[in-house]
């Protein structure tokens, strides 16, 4: 017997769930997919031009039915989700929360793919929250959907392990494939009844929420592998920054050097030179800048932007600089 599928998703990381789901569907009559739910589209980019979803533009490609609904609130799009039978809802990074009406639609369940091991990380930027928190491990939990943020039962879970390369943007794309394995080894035997969701531990949650632009300003007292973290942690959104004597420049990329002599009576967010690299002092240590872009430039290294602002040399980071 078929399974129908919705599959709700928007950005990148839902994409590798959907790959999969459609490479199923057309490798037999085990699954179809009946529809794919994503964000209505929206201006992006520099230039602000109306695009689609990652999601809808794969969907599209697959020839598969897409719905971008503004909200599900509405009974007309909760009344289109129904007309199409679904047997399970499959749920990655929609964008959406889905009330009562929708997660008891299909008779399987709404399934979600959240990228942490929960309890720990609920909300919208698990990822972020556990490189920043200095987490050595982290996953992907397939989760039963209730009303709560992320409190369903679980379905299943697999863990990966951070290290100190990853980067929100990388660590974030190999949670997505470990999703979608996941999903597809799960599926059969959540559709057969062979799996009992098991309850979070509420009191073992920890909260995630949306990031702001703001959170990416670089506060030098803090300790250097802080400051490291937070550089790769907001790796690709919101991105770090900090004030110079030219303005605000990103800060893409940095290394803790703990071994670095400091310069005497200086204070945190100083701008000092060591055996050619460039380096910051901070509130316990010293980072090491790699990468950077000034306002209006391209991405250079450190000490090329330096030797075009040798006031830096120095300088006090994330003052204002008047």
């Amino acid at each position: 017997m078929t399974t129908r599928i919705i599959f709700m998703g928007t950005p990148d990381f839902a994409v590798p769930a959907l790959a999969a789901l459609i490479t199923a569907s057309s490798a037999g009559g085990e699954y179809e997919l009946a529809a794919v739910v994503t964000q209505p589209d929206r201006p992006s980019g520099r230039g602000k031009q109306v695009s689609a979803s990652p999601v809808k533009q794969v969907a599209q490609n697959a020839g598969l039915k897409v719905l971008q609904p503004e909200t599900l609130k509405a009974e007309a799009a909760v009344a289109e989700l129904a007309a199409l039978q679904p047997d399970v809802i499959v749920v990655a990074a929609f964008g959406q929360i889905l009330r009562q009406n929708v997660l008891t639609l299909p008779p399987h369940g709404c399934i979600n793919i959240h990228a942490s091991l929960l309890p720990r990380w609920r909300g919208a930027a698990p990822v972020a929250a556990a490189i920043r928190a200095g987490d050595t491990e982290t996953g992907v939990t397939l989760m039963l959907m209730d009303e709560g943020l992320d409190t369903g039962p679980m379905i299943a879970r697999r863990a990966v392990p951070i290290t100190p390369q990853h980067t929100g943007d990388t660590l974030t794309a190999e949670l997505a494939e470990v999703g979608a394995a996941l999903l597809l080894e799960t599926l059969p035997a959540w559709l057969t009844g062979q799996i009992t969701p098991q309850p979070q531990d509420n009191h073992l949650a920890t909260l995630a929420p949306r990031l702001k632009k703001e959170q990416g300003a670089i506060d030098w007292s803090q300790p250097a592998v802080e400051i490291e973290r937070q550089v790769r942690a907001f790796d690709p959104w919101p991105g770090t920054f900090t004030a110079g004597p030219r303005g605000p420049f990103k800060v893409l990329a940095v290394e803790v050097a703990p071994e670095i002599p400091l310069p005497a009576q200086t204070e945190s967010g100083t701008v000092f030179k060591y055996q050619g690299g460039v380096y910051v002092t901070t509130g316990q240590g010293a980072i090491r800048l790699i990468r950077v872009q000034p306002a209006g430039k391209r991405e250079m290294t450190a000490e090329a932007m330096l030797n075009g602002q040798p006031e830096l040399w120095g300088a006090r980071l994330g003052e204002d600089q008047g």
